[in-house]
């Protein structure tokens, strides 16, 4: 009884050990972002240098109760009626190892200049492609605080080989409003600068 059992002990080892060999699909750790991978935008000619170094990967948050898909496919997220101030935010979209991921969708929202979300309609919201250099630009304005949150952007990045990102990215001006905000992260904020045309943002993300 006792060989038997340590047979069968040995057996049920042996397949435990296979199983945990075999790699995960990318199914089974990521699910999609929900859009299709359609090739690269057109090259926006940012001139933007990659980060040095880069990272093991941006930090991922909550996405909070406000995400919408299907949005529409735009760089220019601002309408007619906004009395907020214009904010260009551009960047990259990088692997850990400073490759650009070209035709990453990468899918942003944020509140209106009164801190009021469009959950009917896309309001603020919008996406598009990096182009060859993993680049991509949005033209939108700067959100405003509301109760218990700061100023900040929600956005989800995928390549059609990387997991899903889901962030927040935030204002370093805002550095009251940060440390009373339980989602803030240091190392999600936005380099800022203020323009003639309104205020110029860059965030890196790196898959």
């Amino acid at each position: 009884m006792s060989s038997t059992f340590n047979t069968r002990r040995r057996i049920l080892n042996s397949i435990a050990a296979a199983c945990l060999a075999i790699p995960l699909s990318k199914s089974a750790y990521s699910k999609s972002i929900g859009y299709a991978f359609s090739g690269p935008a057109a090259d926006r000619d940012l001139g933007l240098l990659p980060l040095r170094p880069c990272t093991s990967g941006t930090r991922s948050t909550t996405a909070g109760p406000f995400y919408t898909p299907s949005t529409p496919l735009r760089s220019d997220l601002r309408e007619p009626d906004t009395k907020g101030s214009t904010l260009v935010l551009e960047g990259l979209v990088m692997t850990s190892d400073c490759r650009p991921v070209v035709g990453a969708v990468i899918d942003i929202w944020h509140c209106d200049e009164n801190g009021r979300y469009d959950n009917v309609g896309y309001r603020y919201r919008g996406h598009q492609y990096t182009d060859a250099a993993g680049s991509y630009q949005f033209t939108t304005i700067r959100p405003t605080i509301y109760t218990g949150r700061t100023e900040h952007i929600h956005v989800k990045v995928q390549g059609e080989g990387t997991r899903l990102l889901t962030t927040q990215i935030y204002f370093p001006d805002q550095q009251a409003h940060n440390s009373q905000d339980w989602i803030y992260k240091d190392e999600l904020l936005m380099n800022l600068k203020k323009t003639d045309q309104g205020w110029y943002g860059r965030f890196d993300f790196i898959l």
